[in-house]
C-alpha cells in the first residue's frame, strides 16, 4: 500500500480535530469538579450506566472501558463505593464476580454531568463534524 503524502491540510485538520477534543476534555473534568467528582470518577459511572453489552458491568469491563489496569479499577471503584456512588453485589450467576450498581446519589450527580455534557457536545458538533468531512475529502483527493 503506498504511503499517503500528507499536506498541509491534514495537519491543521488533525490540529483542529486535537484542539477541540481537548476543549471538551477541558469542559468535562471542569464539570465533573464542579460536582466534585474527580473526572475519573465521573466517567466511571458514565461507564457504569451506559454499558449496556446485556450483562452487568464488573470491575474487569470498568477497566476496560476506561482503559485502565485492574487493580487500578479495583481501587477507583473502592473510592466509589466509600463515597457512596457505587454498589457491589456478588453476581447470581458467579458467585465469584461481582457486579457493580449505581445508588441513587450516582444516578443524581449523573444525570446532572450528562446534560450539560450533551449541550455541549451539541453545540461543538457541528465543528467536529467539519474537521472530520475535511480530513475525508483531504483523503479521497490524495487516493
Amino acid at each position: 500500500m503506498p504511503k499517503e503524502k500528507l499536506t498541509d491540510a491534514d495537519y491543521e485538520g488533525l490540529s483542529n480535530l486535537r484542539y477541540t477534543l481537548r476543549r471538551f476534555m477541558d469542559f468535562s473534568t471542569s464539570a465533573a469538579h464542579g460536582e466534585g467528582l474527580p473526572p475519573q470518577q465521573h466517567q466511571a459511572l458514565l461507564a457504569i450506566r451506559g454499558y449496556r453489552e446485556g450483562e452487568a458491568m464488573t470491575v474487569g469491563k470498568l477497566a476496560e472501558r476506561l482503559l485502565i489496569a485492574p487493580h487500578s479499577a479495583t481501587e477507583l471503584v473502592g473510592r466509589l463505593v466509600a463515597a457512596g456512588y457505587v454498589r457491589r453485589r456478588t453476581d447470581p450467576a458467579d458467585r465469584r464476580r461481582q457486579t457493580l450498581e449505581l445508588t441513587d446519589k450516582a444516578d443524581d450527580v449523573l444525570e446532572r454531568l450528562t446534560a450539560i455534557h450533551l449541550t455541549e457536545i451539541r453545540e461543538m458538533a457541528p465543528r467536529l463534524i467539519d474537521i472530520l468531512m475535511r480530513l475525508q475529502e483531504a483523503r479521497e483527493a490524495n487516493a
